[in-house]
């Protein structure tokens, strides 16, 4: 059995989002950080986002994407740029309370990979799509293989 496999079946469905991250430290910058130094952070925690939270409010996430789009095709100068200037505003969040299965759904339908996790306002966390195990994507109850995305 792969560590994969055996974490697959360990995780439920129904796990919420903030059990599955309750180990996980929040990652984040403010905007006034260079773009250079958000991707130092990425590469050094080994993400591919991070939270942008000004006065203790979320309100952006700067991706790998973002940095590949509109600083290097935008022929930026990363050392220069600031995170506020290039990040994703207003990102869609989901609710701690919420599960993994609701996640996945949520990342898939909308296109992106990566979902501030919010609890009362306040962000706790940011989940990858990359994070959801293989098979934990299904809604409870749904035989194996079903798709996860709403009709």
């Amino acid at each position: 059995m792969t560590d994969a496999t055996a974490l697959s079946e360990t995780i439920r469905p129904d796990t919420t989002v903030a059990a599955f991250l309750a180990d996980r430290p929040l990652r984040g910058v403010s905007g006034s950080f260079t773009v250079a130094s958000a991707c130092h952070r990425m590469r050094d925690d080994d993400i591919g986002a991070l939270v942008v939270v000004e006065a203790r409010r979320l309100v952006g996430i700067v991706t790998e994407r973002d940095v590949a789009v509109r600083v290097i095709a935008g022929h930026r100068d990363p050392h220069l740029t600031l995170v506020r200037e290039v990040m994703t505003r207003d990102p869609r969040t989901i609710a701690a309370e919420a599960s993994l299965a609701d996640a996945h759904a949520l990342m898939r339908v909308g296109g992106f990979r990566h979902l501030p996790v919010m609890r009362g306002g306040e962000v706790v966390g940011m989940i990858s799509l990359r994070d959801i195990p293989p098979g934990t994507a299904q809604a409870p109850g749904a035989p194996a293989g079903a798709p996860t995305d709403p009709a």
